[in-house]
């Protein structure tokens, strides 16, 4: 059975893959990962601010005050809380990319202009055969409007894409007011792909310590139909290819996303809680249903359920919203 797609400009054997997650920090694993087949290496995100934290740290070196650097770099966590530090991060690059034969995806995560330049020129150096730009932004101040939080999107993604010669993609968060719209900008800006969805980690509330806390859920497959529905709005509409991100756990899960549209599937809680074999019975698992139900290739099923080419258009609009209300029967 023929499964191979195209994603940033890669020909791939077939579209699973792991997703960003600390699975890479570890040489080993990533080998596992491309022995059970792993179409791609997707990294973890480098933090803008691990470079501010440690851009801070050698200019405190240089000077002789202690308390010399921002205040705000005070609340966030050591570089010791992360694996790997901004050149750790690089030389990973380095090793990952010399250690596999499958495309090496690195990830940049910040909200401002300030450093992505930079590091996305280093991680190209590095030798990463493209970037996934993670925008996880959180618009807390009331004078911020949701424009100036989309021109600022786009504005880090042009610059960045001006900065480098490997395709970059960008994974973006569902939170945004007209989705399509800046989908359509970042088309403009020359983007190779989008990456749907980023998974915002709610803090919880300690009622005994009067702290909020971090808390990590894993994903499940109800987190799945999200994705659907603007994989299958975008799916012939953008020349950006799209990756599915993001409640992928079963084999039909991954078909579910392909009908929509996604060139690539990135799967990893479930390789997290399975382990990289995760990633071989899914793709065998697709390879079996496509011949089951009498597909030539993957192709022939990609984006056959996008909103343009599916026989209910409005289960993906406004129609959708009036027909789950009333399907609920006690």
């Amino acid at each position: 059975m023929d499964l191979s797609t195209r994603y940033l400009g890669f020909d791939l054997p077939h579209p699973l893959m792991p997703g960003a997650s600390p699975l890479v920090d570890d040489l080993d694993t990533v080998r596992r990962l491309e022995d059970a087949g792993a179409a791609a290496i997707v990294m973890h995100s480098l933090f803008e601010e691990q470079i501010l934290q440690d851009r801070a740290n050698a200019e405190r070196a240089r000077e002789t005050g202690a308390d010399s650097f921002a205040e705000a770099l005070s609340y966030l966590p050591g570089l010791d809380h992360f694996t790997l530090g901004p050149d750790s991060y690089l030389e990973q690059v380095r090793r990952i990319k010399a250690a596999v034969r499958v495309p090496v995806i690195a990830s940049l995560n910040g909200s401002t202009l300030e450093g992505w330049t930079d590091y996305a020129k280093l991680i190209e150096q590095a030798g990463a055969d493209a970037l996934e730009l993670n925008v996880y932004f959180l618009a807390t101040g009331f004078d911020e409007s949701a424009g100036s939080v989309e021109n600022r999107v786009v504005a880090l993604a042009d610059r960045v894409k001006r900065s480098v010669g490997i395709p970059v993609a960008v994974k973006l968060s569902p939170f945004f007011s007209a989705l399509s719209n800046l989908a359509r900008r970042l088309e403009t800006a020359e983007i190779d792909g989008l990456v749907l969805f980023n998974r915002f980690y709610q803090p919880d509330l300690d009622i005994e310590a009067l702290e909020a806390v971090p808390k990590i859920e894993l994903s499940s497959s109800s987190e799945l139909l999200l994705r659907l529905r603007w994989l299958a709005i975008l799916s012939g509409q953008v020349r950006p290819s799209l990756a599915c991100s993001g409640g992928v756990h079963t084999v039909a899960d991954a078909v579910k996303a392909i009908m929509a549209g996604a060139n690539a599937v990135q799967v990893v809680s479930a390789v997290l809680k399975r382990g990289p074999s995760a990633l071989t019975e899914l793709r065998d698992g697709l390879a079996r249903w496509l011949e089951q139900h009498e597909y030539e290739s993957l192709k022939q099923m990609q984006g056959s359920m996008n909103l343009s080419r599916c026989p209910n258009p409005a289960a993906f609009e406004r129609g959708n919203y009036m027909a789950v209300l009333q399907s609920w029967r006690p």
